[in-house]
């Protein structure tokens, strides 16, 4: 036997009988989500293993035949590949039906299931973290991908009493918004000055240095103001340019680790039946470095 590899902590003793669940997406080396998955399975007390997969864009049905091949037990799906196994799965939940989009897939002897953990992730974030509570409050959410698509639908499911989309392309934008009913709507980034809560759920920041400012903005740092909540589902760099910004401005800032952290427990749930040890799992991705993480 041997343990999972440094950085996986804890250690837990594999073998051939060790369940298998994987970290698909492109890239994937920077992801912590073998981590959080393989503490919760430590937690837990199973004989489970979390692992990336980098799969390249357009080879997400190549991964899915694979892993059911190999018997692996689930997929965490990343980008660029939550729409497609949308469309690969031979079941959804209600969930991602309305999303469009699949983060986490349940493989086993029956068709392939498949389910979106972003939205309820990002809820339980904001409340338990930056002690955001949706519910009546005016939101806007930049993006209109797979994971603004989850962010837009959990956000009016916990109650927002309006959810404003922002994107480059119109018509991915009304489609995005339209997902929120009522309270959903196209916007403007002048929108944003008027919001309790900024969301930027597009990739523009990723990897970026934080003392580079990226070549655009999700937001022009100048439209936010102090008190509002501000989040970027970037977490590296823990402190993006954007988000750095919109300190200097006054707001209250998170980055995407909340989101992960809870999204990746209710993986563990869908994938095993137990209840995920959401506190061990926050715990792991706490250290230094970690200044985003809620207490």
């Amino acid at each position: 036997m041997m343990p999972i590899s440094a950085g996986s902590s804890p250690a837990v003793p594999l073998s051939a009988a060790t369940a298998v669940v994987g970290v698909i997406g492109d890239p994937v080396a920077h992801s912590l989500s073998p981590l959080l998955h393989n503490t919760a399975f430590a937690e837990l007390g199973l004989d489970w293993v979390s692992v990336g997969f980098r799969v390249a864009a357009g080879h997400a049905g190549e991964a899915m035949t694979g892993a059911r091949a190999l018997g692996v037990r689930g997929l965490s799906v990343t980008m660029p590949h939550k729409d497609a196994v949308a469309a690969l799965v031979e079941r959804r939940s209600a969930l991602a039906e309305r999303v469009g989009a699949v983060n986490c897939v349940v493989l086993g002897a029956g068709p392939s299931w498949g389910d979106s953990t972003d939205g309820p992730g990002l809820v339980a974030a904001l409340r338990r973290g930056d002690h955001f509570d949706p519910d009546g409050r005016r939101c806007l959410v930049v993006g209109a991908g797979g994971a603004a698509r989850a962010v837009i639908v959990g956000l009016a499911d916990a109650g927002a009493g309006e959810v404003v989309v922002v994107n480059r392309s119109a018509d991915r934008g009304a489609r995005a918004a339209a997902l929120a009913g009522p309270v959903g709507r196209v916007g403007e980034p002048g929108d944003a000055t008027r919001c309790d809560l900024v969301v930027n759920a597009t990739p523009l920041g990723m990897g970026a240095n934080r003392e580079a400012e990226p070549p655009e903005w999700p937001i022009d740092p100048a439209l936010l103001v102090k008190g509002q909540c501000v989040v970027d589902l970037v977490y590296d760099p823990p402190v993006s340019p954007w988000l750095a910004a919109a300190r200097r401005r006054g707001a209250d800032t998170s980055n995407g680790l909340g989101m992960l952290v809870h999204q990746a427990a209710l993986q563990v749930g869908l994938w095993t039946g137990q209840d995920p040890p959401v506190e061990a799992m926050w715990r792991a991705v706490s250290g230094p470095g970690s200044a985003e993480a809620p207490s």
